[in-house]
Formats: structure tokens, sequence, C-alpha cells
């Protein structure tokens, strides 16, 4: 009996060919890849052309970042194994030219495709040639490939959220892949817009929308001709522990929002208080894509390995935290460790109602923007904070369907890929994500977005002076604000209202005033009516 290679034997010699390496994911992929699998040959990174840049200045750009700094000090010369190769995955043929493509097909034995769009307001043009047909491209490249051991889609658990209970399985597409590709590749984009709606529904936006047909083109695709998984990420956090502790390089998803309330930016939250946040940090979502990778293309049974394996890497039953638990989590780390020079006093509320949303977003974010925007421009300064607020609004609005809707998605198979492993690599691979506590997921959010995305000092206790500043002034505006809307309800509404002859009478606010009686000559002021019986009753 052949005994199974460990991963890294498996990677051994290996070449991998990687799309969206320059993402979230892929950088965390690129970088765990080279450090736990020392031995491999080449990693090429599939990127746009950027004019003024060589591929060499574009690495170093990469491999710059604090990520790699543990790999760095371990095994420095193995960033020499990224290679870049040329293109776009929203061209035809992925925009390679001849033979950077016939070297990728006789080399590569392991395909990433992680890159997508995950814009969710994008028009269904570019969102269906990004997510959908670029991933056909990378389909038809694989199947060109002589050499190849497995290819890997990365999807989302959210491609079919038209669903409340999304099992580790194929779910049809509502419509044909390669027609709306069609349409996309030969329809106006005003047609579309006009039409997007209706043609996407029942998904909510035109990314799950094309990221549900990306699933069906791989499947249709490759399934049962070459090993394939197709890995579904929930909300990608930053990492847990490698290579370093809260890791992140973008505002996306819970950390921009634990960002938004610390600094004091968002001070209401459109969202059902109960709605669960289905997340998982991004270096044991990594591990798990490997470990999937490894596992596909070393199964032993040719029907296995070539028949589709789906994974819904998601947290559903480990650790069910909902959107109040995770605000008061952060009002307690926001005072610990408050962000510097904060903008306001970090108090956000909750409300699922659009309106109260709506109208509280107005006066306490749109407003004071307004206001600061004004003094910055009398000072010669650039006006930020309007535009800020305004995507935020945006984000929040666009975001409002997942923040009010709760699914559950199995993901049996997925925490089973950890059982899965030969004990050699337990080490180095093993994600033991339920024995994390849900504080420090979130701690680890604010950590690596004060951290990595503010490039904030860490002066704790500056920044606790700070804080402390703007909990005097928000006591002081809520004391003028009240002081304000007592003053305006009794006082200018006609609580105490006093007529010329200094005499006050009292009269309820908002109340019609009752009728005055007249005394004195008033009668004979009236014109009599000529005709009428002063004698007559009614």
């Amino acid at each position: 009996m052949v005994e199974l290679p460990t991963i890294p034997e498996f990677y051994r010699n290996k070449t991998i060919f990687i799309t969206g390496g320059s993402g979230f994911i892929g950088k965390v992929l690129v970088e765990k890849l080279l450090r736990s699998c020392p031995d491999l040959k080449t990693i090429y990174l599939l990127l746009r052309e950027k004019k003024g840049q060589a591929p060499e200045k574009r690495i170093k750009t990469i491999t710059d970042l604090p990520l790699f700094d543990v790999l760095k000090s371990k095994n420095p010369d193995s960033l020499n194994k990224i290679k870049i190769v040329v293109g776009d995955v929203r061209e035809l043929d992925l925009g390679l030219n001849l033979q950077e493509r016939q070297v990728l097909i006789d080399e590569v034995n392991v395909v990433f495709h992680v890159a997508a769009s995950v814009r969710f307001d994008d028009s269904l043009t570019d969102a269906v040639i990004m997510n959908t047909r670029g991933t056909r491209e990378v389909a038809k490249l694989v199947l060109e490939m002589k050499n190849l051991d497995v290819f890997v889609h990365i999807s989302t658990t959210y491609c079919n959220s038209d669903r409340k209970v999304v099992e580790e399985r194929l779910y049809p597409a509502v419509v044909e892949w390669e027609k709306t590709i069609e349409i996309a590749e030969n329809i106006d984009r005003h047609t579309l817009n006009v039409l997007t709606e209706k043609y996407i529904h029942p998904q909510p936006n035109t990314y799950t929308f094309a990221k549900c047909l990306a699933e069906q083109v791989v499947y249709d695709m490759c399934n049962g001709g070459i090993p394939l998984v197709v890995y579904r990420p929930s909300v990608i956090i930053p990492s847990a522990s490698e290579p370093i502790t809260g890791w992140v390089d973008n505002f996306n998803g819970l950390v921009g929002f634990m960002v938004g309330c610390g600094k004091g930016l968002m001070r209401i939250i459109y969202s059902d208080p109960n709605n669960i946040v289905d997340s998982l940090p991004v270096d044991i979502t990594v591990k798990a894509i490997i470990i999937s990778s490894w596992k596909q293309a070393t199964y032993k049974d040719a029907n296995q390995k070539l028949t589709a394996s789906f994974y819904n890497g998601s947290n559903n039953g480990v650790k069910n935290i909902n959107v109040e638990t995770i605000l008061n989590m952060g009002n307690k780390i926001w005072n610990e460790f408050p962000f510097d020079n904060v903008l306001w006093y970090p108090d956000p509320k909750i409300t699922k109602c659009y309106y109260n949303y709506f109208f509280q977003m107005i006066i306490y974010q749109l407003v004071p923007a307004l206001l600061v925007d004004g003094v910055l421009k009398l000072i010669g300064e650039r006006p930020m904070l309007t535009k800020l607020q305004r995507k935020i609004h945006t984000a929040t609005i666009a975001l409002a369907y997942f923040t009010h809707n709760n699914w559950t998605f199995v993901n049996d198979k997925f925490y089973h890929l950890k059982y899965e492993l030969l004990p050699a690599d337990v080490d180095n691979f093993s994600f033991e994500e339920e024995d994390t506590t849900i504080d420090s997921y979130i701690f680890n959010c604010l950590v690596g977005g004060k951290k990595y995305l503010l490039k904030e000092s860490g002066d704790v206790d500056k920044a606790k002076k700070h804080l402390l500043k703007m909990w005097v002034l928000a006591k002081i505006v809520n004391f003028l604000w009240y002081l304000g809307l007592f003053w305006l309800v009794f006082f200018k509404m006609g609580v105490l209202r006093c007529q010329g002859d200094d005499q006050c009478h009292s009269i309820r606010p908002f109340s019609i005033p009752r009728a005055r009686s007249y005394q004195g000559d008033i009668r004979s002021s009236v014109v009599p009516i000529q005709g009428l019986n002063q004698n007559t009753t009614s």
C-alpha cells in the first residue's frame, strides 16, 4: 500500500499558478505556501500590467509587507520563487501572450483561482465579465495544462444566499452561464442596468449572482475530467495567529465595521441586532484551502479524485456571534485600547428600522461631516468626511440584505479537513478554530485595523487621553442638545406665551388654543343684521 505524502512532500518541486495573488487571501496563500512548503518549485502570479512598474518591483511591493517578515527571517531566498505573468482575468485568454501561456500549460501542477471583484454594486456587465467569464477563461487554461494535479476555485458561502440552508454541494444556477456571458459581452450597459434586478432574481446582487454562475462554470467544464475543489469562504477577518496576529490589508467586512465605529465615524448601525456574523480568520481559511487541494490530488480512487468537492468555510455551529454582541465587545475594547485621535466618542447604536437609521445618520453623521468639511475648506485643507460618510452609507445599504438575514452553512466537510491531516502536518496546518475565543477575534480585528490599515502608533496612554476629551465633549454636546430641545418645545413652541399687557397665559405645546372670552363693549362693535328678530329663539 502506497503511503500518502505529507503536504510539503506533495508540493515538492510543484509549480503553482495563482490568480488574485495580490489580494487579501492571495497574499496570505503565497506566504503560507512558501513558508510551510519550502521545496515547491515556482509560484506564478497573474497580475495586471502597470505602466512604469517592472515585475520585480511589483513583487517587492507585495513582499515588503509585514506579512512576509517571518518568512524573510527564516528563508528569504524563497521569495525568488515568485514569478509574475502579465495578464488580466477580465480579458479573453486572460490577456496572456502566447509564450507565457505555453509556459503555464507545460509547467503548472496546481491552480488556485482566487481573483474576483467583491463589490456588491458592480454593474451586471462588470460582475459577469470579471467573476463569471474570468472563471471560464481560467478553466479553459486549466484544461490545457499537461501536468495538472488539482484546480481550486475560490467561491463564497453567499453565492447561494437565496437559500436559507446551504449544503456543501453544487446548486444549479437559475440561468445559463453561457448565455449570460454572451449578454454581458453584447448588450449595452444601460439596458442591462434596467433589467438587472429582474434578471438576477432571486439573488440579492450582481456579486452573488456572478459567483453562483462561476461555480456552475467550473463544474460543467472540469467535473469528471480533472481534480476540482470549490472552496467557499465566509466573511474573512484578520489572521488569528499565522504568520502574525491580526494581519489584514483592507477595510472590507467586520474590520471596516469595527474601525468605523471605533473612530467615531459610525454612530448608527443599520442591522438586526440578532443577525449572526459568520466569519473566519484568513490564516485558517488558507490552511483549509491548502489541505483541500492536497486531499483532492492524493485520492487513490479515480472516481473520488475526479468528482468535484465543495467546502463551506464557515463557523456555523462553532462561533455563533451576533451584531449586538460584537458591538458590546467593541465598546469594551475601544475604551481599553482606543484608536488614535478618534473623531467622536465611540458609542454606536443599532436599529433595524431604515427610517430610524436614515434620520440618525443624517443628524449624527452627515451633518457633522458637512460642518467639519466646511471648516477644513475655510482653513485651506482638503475636505474628506462628507465623501467618507457617503461611502459608509453606500456600503451600509449594499450590506443590508446580509445584515438582516441569517443562513445555515453546513460545514461538516470543512471541519473534517483537519482530521484528514497526517501527524507530520498537524503542527503546520491544523486549525483549532473552536479553541479561539470570540473576544480574541474581535480584538484581532481592532488590532489589525489599527496597526496595519491606519498605521497608528500604538501609544495607548495618549489615545486614552484624547478619548477622555471626546467623552467630555460628547456629554457637553448632548447636554446642549437636550437643553436646546427643551427650550424649543417649552418656550418657542408656546408653553409660556405672553401677551402685550405682560399677562402670561398657559398654553399646552402643540395644542389648539381655546376660544378667548370677550367682555365689555365687544357687542357694540358688531354690526346688527337687518331683519333679524332678536327675540327669536333657536
